[in-house]
């Protein structure tokens, strides 16, 4: 067995077993110094569960470390291990047929290993290799996310990803960091959403301070039993982690309750991630438009631009009182900045080139971030890191949700979403529109949708609607139908019953002749050129052709909009994390 198989046997870093073949694309592993370099395919995925799998287990035993726990059971989706030989004649016939890759395909195959942290899927085909990917689903350590989630995600629709940094202060040197005795809030939450085509994707930054409602949280505890955790109206955002033993499937609960978001997944990173994370890609490029010094968070850089890693990276993610105004929303900002140029990190030649970085990803990575449990092991996270790499860092927008100082406090402590603001841009990463232009397609797409509201619109008192309740609120069609007839003076419309199917969204389908009454609707009741669907009429009560209305899961009651805006509002801070900031 090589040194691989044994942890760092000799003084051999793992991480120097591997190079990258330039003429493959592949990464190769190097069984000795003196050795002539055998081609091992690159990570695949898993595969069957061959007799070799045995001996490999046998010596896992002997060679992996415990299991942590909630981690993974050795051997779950893990790849099946080939014998190696080292006989040219076998390593030859692995090879044959095998046609040189174009040079794009080879670049777009190394940046897929790289989603976020997870470049951890550079496991070989060897015995020695699946033994540390044995030790590295060890280092996974899980939580149930009690059906707060989905449960996974899927390559047809877009993905929702929670993620929380807490401030609790385990490990070895932060327990000088603030409240020592903290349970672990929701200091940072991040919402990640990846489009559904995997064009562009969105990062919201929810302020801890944010006043809002956490609902009922069943939980799961530690013998296996299930307690529901009461709900709390009115109460700071980062009670919803830690506080009376909250777990990040009650913060997945909140985010969905406010956001109108059903999340996939969480991950959840400590103060010690940070560091090591950093200090695996050899320290993150950040600029300071001025000195820094702060007392509290124990930084200190002088201004200009700077690599920082380990505690002094941790000093930088955490500083408030030195930069903007001097509150977390000023923080906010800055750690968008450091995730940013973090994520450029990642996804540079000089990361994905290098085996040593790639193995410290993977080992700091699987140790400093606790998943749900439907994300336990390297394949999961690997298959969702492939599909968080295909959006462009020009195409990933980082915005703050919206807020103002809560008015009831006379000293201003914590904050409250600002409105419309809030709701709109909800509304925007709900219907997976995105923060950045990134495809004329889409423009067109938009563009057709917006012709279908321009044009003549006929008298309310002439709209002939059949309406239908396709998901929305028991009672939707009927409150509906009366604010239309009493309110708004569309006396020709009816109620209809219950729609054959649920929708997700409202729907206006309209006849060849009924466009200036389906334009009247959409203006009235406040429905994008999305929700109009040209098609055909149907005959109301009367025998007359009418227009049919279907209310979807969106609705939200009578009166409601349901446009979506095409632009960010103006007072949402946001910032693309392909562009160089400087902390001010």
């Amino acid at each position: 067995m090589d040194a691989q198989g044994r942890g760092r046997a000799d003084d051999i870093d793992p991480a120097d077993q591997w190079v990258l073949n330039p003429n493959t694309g592949e990464y190769e592993l190097r069984l000795a110094p003196s050795a002539a370099q055998s081609p091992v395919p690159g990570p695949r995925g898993s595969g069957g569960r061959g007799a070799s799998r045995a001996a490999g287990a046998a010596g896992a035993r002997r060679a992996a470390p415990a299991r942590r726990p909630g981690a993974a059971a050795p051997g779950d989706e893990a790849p099946s291990p080939r014998r190696r030989t080292g006989a040219p004649a076998e390593a030859a016939a692995g090879r044959r047929g095998r046609r040189p890759e174009p040079k794009k395909a080879k670049g777009k195959k190394v940046l897929m290993w790289t989603g976020g942290s997870l470049a951890f899927v550079l496991i070989g085909a060897s015995g020695a290799a699946y033994l540390y990917y044995e030790h590295l689903n060890n280092n996974i350590t899980s939580v149930s996310d009690d059906g707060a989630g989905t449960g996974g995600f899927s390559k047809d629709r877009a993905i929702n990803i929670l993620l929380v940094g807490t401030d609790k202060r385990t490990g070895k040197g932060n327990e000088g960091y603030g409240d020592k005795d903290s349970a672990g809030h929701a200091d940072t939450t991040l919402v990640l959403h990846v489009s559904k085509d995997r064009t562009n994707a969105t990062v919201l930054s929810i302020p801890r301070d944010l006043i809002t409602d956490i609902p009922d949280c069943p939980t799961t505890q530690e013998d296996g039993s299930e307690k529901v955790i009461p709900g709390k109206q009115r109460t700071r955002f980062n009670n919803s982690l830690g506080q009376e033993d909250r777990t990040p499937s009650c913060t997945m609960r909140t985010i969905t309750e406010l956001t109108g978001l059903k999340m996939d997944h969480f991950m959840v990173a400590d103060f010690n991630a940070v560091k090591t994370l950093t200090s695996a890609v050899g320290g993150v490029d950040v600029c300071l438009a001025k000195d820094i010094k702060d007392p509290d968070s124990k930084l200190d850089l002088p201004k200009g631009e700077h690599t920082i890693e380990g505690e002094e990276a941790l000093a930088f993610v955490r500083t408030r009182h030195s930069v903007g105004f001097g509150g977390d929303l000023s923080r906010i900002e800055l750690q968008q900045q450091f995730l940013g140029s973090m994520l450029r990190k990642l996804k540079s030649n000089d990361t994905l080139t290098s085996p040593q970085k790639m193995f410290k990803l993977a080992e700091a990575g699987t140790k400093a971030l606790t998943v749900d449990s439907q994300l336990s092991t390297i394949k999961k996270l690997a298959d969702l890191g492939a599909e968080l790499g295909k959006f462009d860092t020009k195409n990933l927008t980082f915005a703050t949700v919206p807020v103002v100082d809560n008015p009831a406090e006379k000293i201003k402590a914590t904050v409250v979403l600002k409105e419309p603001q809030a709701q709109q841009l909800f509304a925007m990463v709900r219907d997976d529109v995105s923060l950045t232009d990134v495809k004329q397609q889409k423009k067109k797409e938009k563009a057709a949708e917006a012709a279908r509201l321009k044009g003549p619109k006929a008298p309310a008192s002439e709209v002939r609607v059949r309406i239908l309740n396709g998901g929305a609120v028991a009672g939707s069609a009927q409150e509906t139908l009366s604010w239309l007839q009493v309110q708004e003076g569309v006396t020709k419309s009816e109620n209809a019953g219950n729609a054959e199917q649920p929708l997700a969204k409202t729907t206006l389908e309209y006849g060849p002749d009924e466009a200036d009454q389906a334009r009247r609707l959409a203006e009235i009741m406040g429905l994008s050129g999305a929700a109009l669907k040209p098609g055909e009429s149907v005959a109301n009560s009367q025998g007359l052709p009418a227009m049919t209305l279907t209310l979807g899961k969106d609705f939200e009651g009578a009166g409601v909009p349901l446009t979506t805006p095409a632009k960010v509002p103006e007072d949402v801070q946001k910032a693309t994390a392909d562009k160089v900031e400087c902390a001010k």
